[in-house]
């Protein structure tokens, strides 16, 4: 029991898969290095920062996309709806968002196709929207819900 507790409460370096460096120099040196991907430079996995800034982005395009449509009453729910869609659509078929597209971001699936597809898409952005799924990362900085869809966030820049 120590040992699952530990794997929270310790902190983050607790919490690394088998594998990852643990700090003895015998594991993971940079998130992606399992993946294959680069340490930096476009392929290499996204800054958490960067992600988070292409969210607010998105969530702001939604919101005005929604307000268009219900002005001039406040969009309210109608914002998730246009963010589910213009994240399922952008991501499916292009492979980043709006956000991800200013930031130099881009959605790739691990088995190498070359579009995420409408289904992964659907399921990532499912996941984000409770937020924990969005927010639990592993060692290569792949949330549950790219993990569950088979991807990952790279750079393109």
């Amino acid at each position: 029991m120590s040992k699952w507790t530990g794997s929270w409460l310790s902190g983050p370096r607790s919490a690394l898969e088998p594998g990852a460096d643990s700090g003895d120099g015998t594991g993971q040196q940079w998130r992606g290095e399992r993946l294959g991907l680069p340490r930096s430079g476009p392929g290499s996995v996204a800054s958490t920062g960067r992600r988070a800034i292409a969210i607010l982005v998105d969530f702001a395009l939604s919101g005005g996309v929604a307000g268009l449509f219900t002005m001039p009453e406040l969009p309210q729910n109608w914002s998730l709806l246009a963010w589910f869609s213009i994240t399922v659509i952008a991501v499916g078929f292009f492979g980043f968002t709006p956000g991800h597209a200013l930031f130099g971001l881009r959605v790739a699936r691990l088995d190498g196709a070359g579009t995420v597809g409408l289904p992964r898409a659907a399921l990532r952005t499912a996941l984000i929207f409770p937020i924990i799924p969005a927010v639990v990362w592993d060692a290569d900085g792949r949330g549950l819900h790219d993990k569950a869809a088979g991807t990952v966030v790279i750079r393109v820049r």
